[in-house]
């Protein structure tokens, strides 16, 4: 093999290596998000009545998403909506900065054959546990471990011929005699991969083969810490000005940090490699120093921090006010009706919303639009916070003594609400990551197929539309004729299934390679009209429509039969 050959394999090998590097680490964060999304969003909500904990909540959520990035945009969601404070926020943000270079120096230890382990380990799980999901990420979190470790074996192959090369040696001693070009670098390297633990690790396995002296090592460190703090400001440049400040504040925290410590990068090196470690983990141990010092230095002032960003962004709170609740006049828990009617507003309030992610699901399973997928994830946010507050707010009334009356149209608000922060559910977690999912794999739906999704939908927003003039009329005929509507949608369910399935048997491309998506589209329709229904059971219960069991449905038919028609009652609701 020639030289030229030679380098040539090398480059290959250097980058394969470094796209399994960014990918693992991707499957890492997506694995454990979908595996502890919502117990990782509570512990960002719960540990953070003080500063302390709020650092350690940032740390140990980080360590499991292996994303500060990612933390960064659950507290910016939570500030934006008022679920925590400005100044806890950057507390968690503090932590979430030390959780990442953590998490960088455990996967960097010389852990051997473990990569081997965890691979075959997460195949196990991913592969045995089709039907329980949290497996099956738990599986996909350990592959990505496990090739990340793999990832970087093949980089340290890979890299140290390359330290040989005189050419590579000039390219990178030209970044490091330019300390702003390097951070530059690698502030524009871990904005690609939106991954700053993926781009320590390369500088630290490529400082460890000679590629560039102690110093650019340290400095390429900087300019990746500095990156990941920019890239959570530009992914929410559109956002509320209150979502955007803790990761603006923490940007100016790592700047002020970089400005401080650049001048000293040289004197730094020296005196990291008089520690009794391996040289190779500098880059590493001195990411983790860099964010031990930004946390000791910064997290004792991050009241004024926060004061000062929010006095050069002031901005009005549009945001804070869209998902606030409106009509729970708090003055008026003592008048139990008032306070009934003062719920029943919000409830209402409520149902707008929904119907409104509802009609932009159709709009974004229609056309290609990811910033209305973005919409509906934050609609979705404010119903449950709208949706806590009624709640809260039905549990203070309940405290005083209610009639009869009283006590039932509480049960029918609560039906009402419970119901629609269940549709609102199924249209963020299911429908719209359908949507997206349609519109990154470039999918299209038939002619035929998108006209039956159009109709299925048009039903389940009247029938909501149907609910919520149920919900505020309390008309026995409407719900009458809202429960009716379960039996026509099962069999326009099964109309649209024969169809889809007469597509397929006819070999339609559009409808194969969507086959999976229509389906679970119907299926999740229906089970929001399955919600939608539900909001008119307390008034046929309190008419005494509903039977108790369906079990009973065969006598009650055969007496139906026998019995003269005058005796029937003159209307029936069945399922």
């Amino acid at each position: 093999m020639n030289a030229s050959e030679s380098a040539t394999t090398i480059l290959i090998h250097l980058a394969g290596g470094v796209a399994l590097l960014i990918w693992a680490v991707r499957l890492v964060r997506t694995g454990a998000m979908r595996a502890f999304g919502s117990q990782l969003r509570q512990a960002l909500q719960s540990f953070t009545r003080n500063r302390f904990a709020a650092f350690g909540s940032g740390i140990a959520v980080t360590m499991v998403l292996q994303s500060s990035t990612a933390t960064t945009l659950l507290v910016s969601s939570f500030a934006g909506q008022a679920l925590i404070v400005p100044c806890m926020a950057l507390a968690v943000l503090l932590g979430a900065n030390l959780g990442t270079a953590l998490a960088a120096f455990v996967i960097s230890l010389d852990l051997g054959w473990i990569w081997g382990v965890c691979v075959a380990i997460g195949v196990a799980m991913y592969l045995s546990s089709e039907a329980m999901e949290r497996s099956r990420n738990i599986g996909r979190v350990l592959v990505g471990i496990g090739l990340i470790l793999l990832s970087l074996i093949e980089l340290n192959t890979a890299a140290a011929p390359l330290a040989q090369s005189q050419t590579f040696r000039v390219v990178l001693g030209a970044i490091g005699s330019e300390p702003l070009l390097g951070i530059l670098v690698a502030i524009a390297a871990t904005w690609m991969v939106h991954s700053s633990i993926a781009i320590i690790l390369l500088v630290s396995t490529f400082g460890a083969s000679g590629l560039f002296p102690p110093a650019t090592a340290l400095t390429l460190v900087i300019g990746a810490n500095l990156g990941n703090a920019l890239i959570p400001v530009l992914d929410q440049l559109g956002a509320p000005v209150a979502q955007r400040r803790a990761a603006i504040a923490n940007l100016a925290t790592r700047l002020v940090l970089a400005l401080a410590v650049l001048p000293f990068v040289r004197p730094l090196s020296q005196g990291l490699l008089a520690l009794p470690s391996p040289n190779g983990r500098l880059a590493i141990e001195f990411h983790v120093l860099l964010n031990i010092i930004g946390a000791v230095v910064f997290l004792p002032f991050v009241k004024p921090i926060v004061a000062l960003v929010e006095r050069l962004l002031p901005g009005r709170e549009e945001k804070a006010q869209a998902v606030a609740p409106r009509y729970l006049d708090m003055r008026a828990l003592d008048a139990p009706t008032t306070a009934l009617a003062c719920a029943m507003r919000e409830a209402l309030r409520l149902g707008d919303r929904v119907e409104a992610m509802l009609r932009d699901t159709m709009t974004l399973l229609e056309k290609d639009e990811l910033k209305l997928s973005r919409a509906i994830a934050q609609a979705d946010d404010g119903v449950d916070t709208i949706h806590e507050a009624i709640k809260l707010y039905l549990v203070k009334v309940s405290r005083n003594e209610l009639t009869e009356e009283d006590s039932r149209r509480l049960f029918e608000i609560i039906t009402l609400i419970t119901n629609l922060e269940h549709i609102g559910d199924i249209i963020d977690k299911n429908l719209r990551e359908l949507a997206e999912k349609r519109i990154l794999k470039r999918y299209s739906f038939s002619p035929e197929g998108l006209a039956e999704i159009r109709d299925f939908h048009h039903r389940v927003a009247a029938a909501l539309a149907l609910a919520l003039n149920v919900f505020a009329t309390r008309d026995l005929d409407l719900a009458r004729q809202l429960f009716a509507d379960k039996a026509t949608m099962r069999d326009a369910e099964r109309r649209a299934a024969d169809s889809h399935f007469q597509r397929l048997r006819s070999g339609r491309p559009e409808s194969i390679e969507t086959s999976a998506i229509h389906l679970d589209i119907i299926r999740d329709l229906k089970r929001i009209h399955g919600h939608i229904v539900s909001i008119a059971y307390p008034i046929l219960e309190t008419a005494n429509e509903l039977r108790e069991s369906r079990l009973r449905e065969r006598k009650d038919a055969a007496r139906e039969r026998d019995a003269p028609a005058s005796l029937l009652p003159a209307a029936q609701v069945g399922d």
